[in-house]
């Protein structure tokens, strides 16, 4: 059975071969097709991510250069004219399929830096819920390191990571992963399931696909990996594959499925109760320890009674019973001193006090764990 049937939400990272038809343009017969089986999982209740490649090979294109060029400036200036020519295609495409798009440019330190994760994270997540399909590709316009050592599998993984995916898709010119280069090694094996984070698989990995991407299977296999940190199987699949979405979706076994050792769930809240030290605390009263523990909701500020430490939004913070034990950990959606301005406040006071509205829990219960 497919990694895909029962998963809700799915991040689909798509080569740059498979978009541009290597190097020939933005191919819209191919994301036409790809927005057909994403509109159809989106009208199953699904929720998508598309990272997709293929900015500086339709830049090129535009620009009418047939190598890629080597200075920086030249690979940003063909990033920013591919971008419009993605960005164009996406729309129109899924437009025609009722659903809207947006493009949202990222770089590895929007993920690093806790309050751009977050704002990142937050963004996304609102897209979905309105049945907008988020195209991300990393921001390599302004970003030097991403165009000379990034790929778009890692930043897949991370937006898996991000959005807590069930399941990353990695669609590419290959079947999937072989013990050995079949395009070398006429004996090589074909792998339909692993575990993510297997050593054997790195040592089974390739070099670097076609002239046009900046990946080979290595960078899959450790994005795979990446994305099982936070419980996300993985299937590696040929992006040329009749209805290969659909079909994974409805538990066809197409391409290789590395599984994650951990359940979403699970690797989420280990990896809370992991933490040693916590940045702060809240002290709760008698009725939210009910609300928590009697019937699993989230942690409203009006059930806090104290705010202790000098913490930021997204840490990691203990919720304390009114004697003073530890009877939860979560993420916190706000700050220490936001904390304090809204604790024993309702949602409908917070604009005021804090001049915006965000969250109306202080940590939701998928983000929270009992102790």
């Amino acid at each position: 059975m497919s990694l895909l049937s029962s998963a809700r939400r799915i991040v689909v990272k798509v080569g740059s071969s498979l978009v541009t038809n290597e190097g020939r343009g933005v191919d819209a017969e191919a994301i036409a097709n790809w927005s057909r089986q994403l509109a159809a999982l989106a009208n199953e209740g699904r929720e998508l991510v598309m990272v997709s490649s293929g900015a500086i090979a339709e830049g090129m294109k535009r620009l009418g250069w047939t190598t890629r060029p080597k200075e920086l400036h030249e690979l940003q200036a063909a990033a920013a004219v591919g971008q419009m020519g993605l960005a164009q295609m996406y729309e129109s495409q899924l437009s025609a399929h009722g659903m809207h798009s947006a493009q949202v440019l990222l770089t590895h330190a929007d993920l690093a830096d806790r309050e751009r994760y977050l704002n990142a994270r937050s963004t996304l997540l609102t897209l979905m819920a309105h049945r907008v399909l988020p195209v991300i590709n990393e921001n390599d316009t302004v970003v030097n390191d991403e165009i000379k050592f990034g790929d778009n599998d890692t930043l897949g993984a991370l937006v898996a990571n991000l959005v807590e995916a069930d399941a990353l898709v990695i669609l590419t010119d290959q079947r999937g992963l072989y013990s050995a280069d079949p395009r070398k090694d006429p004996t090589a094996r074909f792998i339909d399931n692993a575990q993510a984070g297997d050593p054997e698989l790195e040592r089974m990995a390739g070099g670097a696909g076609s002239s046009i991407g900046r990946g080979g299977m290595i960078t899959k296999i450790l994005a795979a990996k990446r994305a099982a940190g936070s419980g996300a199987g993985t299937v590696i699949a040929w992006g040329r594959e009749p209805d290969v979405l659909l079909r994974l979706a409805r538990g066809e076994a197409i391409g290789t499925a590395l599984h994650a050792a951990t359940p979403k769930l699970a690797a989420r809240k280990q990896w809370m109760v992991d933490h040693l030290q916590m940045r702060g605390a809240v002290r709760v009263d008698a009725g939210a320890v009910v609300k928590l523990r009697g019937e699993g909701k989230s942690l409203l500020p009006i059930g806090v009674t104290e705010v202790q430490g000098d913490f930021h939004r997204g840490d990691v913070i203990a919720v304390l019973a009114p004697d003073g034990t530890e009877l939860a950990r979560g993420l916190a959606n706000y700050s220490g001193a936001e904390s304090r301005l809204i604790a024993r406040k309702p949602s409908s006071e917070f604009e005021a006090l804090l001049g915006y509205a965000a969250e109306p829990e202080l940590i939701h219960r998928d983000n929270l764990v009992l102790r």
